[in-house]
């Protein structure tokens, strides 16, 4: 019952958002899609969104229109895949979370096991990525169409972090992902769950100490305001799918399935491309707006984490662990 209560007041805010923002009435299209986003408008997942959305408009002439929410206006990432699989909205993007439907979903936010794109990629397009792909659609009833570039993911905090010990019980903000979860705890730290768009906030008001984000992230949300250090920890290589509900896509004929599928390799390469003009110039945008980097031990915190992360798995898992971590050699 509770559930459906949130998903009650979900539909009436969508619906009362949607009537707020509708201007001059278009012909309406045969097949509208919206999209949660957690980043806002400043971020390349955002442009790239919004770069989908042109191209299906234009080469399905009309019939598909795809509107994008950002900032956590339609829900928090949890929140949004229920909605995409109740049928209220339709896409978002995804990754690790999806991990409290399927186990396989770690290995897209699995810290300390991919060492660099390389190795990312052979996962993504390997017999493992494939694998994901298909336990998404049967197990989550979200289909993967593209995928979205994140970064190395770095620890922010108001005190210098070079080494696993430095870290002495700071509360550290990390989403909802058991992996996580497990890896800062054996740090040292005390990690806790929070849904991103609270995560300004909470450093704010001292609710929380650090966070971890890739530098796009940190950026666009503006934690040099509440942050000092950027410590370089690049703990997790990773991506996000951005994923469709499979009842709404199978609902398109044939014909709009192609558009809407070859629509999104665009995306994801626009994107990429955007992300890697962007990449080169965060540093500097970051360190002008007062942030400190500190070259933090890799290895150190590698070798702190790295047991306890294996050792939370399940033996099937555990088996894909190793096979990751060959991957590239």
């Amino acid at each position: 019952m509770k559930f459906t209560g949130i998903i009650c007041l979900q539909l009436f805010f969508l619906m009362t958002l949607l009537i707020q923002c509708s201007g001059p009435q278009e012909k309406d299209p045969e097949f509208l899609f919206r999209a949660s986003l957690l980043m806002n408008e400043n971020h390349t997942w955002f442009k790239g969104l919004e770069h989908f959305s042109a191209l299906v408009l234009e080469r399905s002439e009309g019939r598909i229109k795809v509107e994008v929410y950002p900032s956590e206006q339609l829900g928090k990432e949890s929140e949004a895949i229920r909605m995409i699989q109740a049928e209220i909205i339709d896409l978002t993007t995804t990754g690790a979370l999806l991990n409290n439907w399927m186990e396989i979903a770690a290995f897209c936010e699995m810290p300390f096991l991919i060492k660099d794109s390389l190795q990312k990629e052979m996962l993504i397009n390997g017999p493992i990525g494939k694998r994901i792909k298909e336990d998404m659609i049967k197990k989550t009833g979200l289909r993967p169409i593209a995928y979205f570039q994140t970064g190395p993911r770095m620890l922010t905090s108001n005190r210098p972090i070079k080494h696993p010990d430095d870290l002495n019980g700071l509360i550290v903000r990390v989403p909802n992902v058991p992996s996580f979860v497990t890896a800062w705890q054996a740090l040292g730290a005390k990690p806790t769950p929070m849904a991103f768009s609270e995560v300004f906030t909470s450093l704010q008001q001292g609710t929380i100490e650090a966070q971890e984000n890739p530098l796009a992230l940190i950026d666009a949300s503006g934690f040099s305001e509440v942050q000092q250090y950027v410590n370089l920890t690049a703990h997790v290589n990773s991506w996000s799918y951005v994923v469709v509900g499979e009842k709404q896509f199978k609902k398109l004929p044939d014909d709009l399935k192609t558009v809407f599928l070859e629509c999104a390799q665009e995306m994801q390469k626009f994107e990429r491309k955007l992300y890697q003009e962007d990449e080169s110039k965060i540093r500097e945008r970051l360190k002008s707006q007062g942030m400190i980097f500190i070259e933090s031990d890799k290895a150190a915190f590698s070798k702190a984490a790295e047991e306890a992360i294996f050792q939370s798995l399940s033996p099937e898992m555990q088996k894909v662990y190793k096979e990751i971590s060959v991957l590239g050699e």
